[in-house]
């Protein structure tokens, strides 16, 4: 049996995926309490999230969404990490900008430790893929199409990283003739 390159690179990012949702859930939580929620898009999903996303920026006439989209495209596949919003029910942190929970509560905001636990677990994501050498890149347009798409349960912030193995980074040039898979 002979496996092509393409077969090799494309499993590669399948397990990378799989290691960088691992790295997400395990990095470390304010309190111990874990708000972080994590899944893997490919195929039909992924083509989705795309077509959403082409949406969101044609509505709002940001053409970063197309050009995100369309990296979307041409990568093997998407890691989704989105925090549920739970408060810690702490009376006097107001971290988040409010005097207690209560009122964060009722203003309808983030807990600061949640969003602060969602960045380390995108942290702990990125650096298994950049250990792998798996091309990769935050974005907040991913996470705006899966966050319309209710993707993970209870999840009300989300970005995505997108994860391609082209010999040259297709998230850092934006060529628009990038290979697409």
């Amino acid at each position: 049996m002979i496996k092509s390159m393409m077969d090799s690179e494309r499993e590669a990012a399948l397990r990378v995926a799989d290691l960088m949702v691992t790295a997400a859930i395990t990095a470390p939580k304010g309190s111990g309490k874990d708000t972080v929620r994590a899944a893997v898009l490919t195929g039909d999903d992924k083509k989705h999230l795309a077509e959403i996303m082409r949406q969101i920026g044609t509505e709002n006439k940001e053409e970063f969404y197309l050009r995100d989209a369309d990296n979307i495209d041409s990568s093997h596949c998407i890691v989704i990490i989105g925090c549920i919003s739970k408060s810690f029910g702490l009376p006097n942190c107001g971290n988040c900008g409010f005097k207690n929970c209560a009122e964060m509560e009722k203003a309808g905001a983030r807990c600061a430790f949640n969003v602060t636990d969602l960045g380390i677990a995108i942290g702990s994501a990125v650096s298994i893929a950049a250990d792998n050498r798996i091309d990769n890149r935050v974005l907040y347009s991913a996470g705006k199409a899966a966050n319309r798409l209710a993707i993970l349960d209870d999840v009300n912030l989300y970005y995505g990283i997108p994860l391609s193995t082209t010999s040259k980074s297709i998230f850092f040039d934006r060529n628009p003739e990038a290979v697409s898979f």
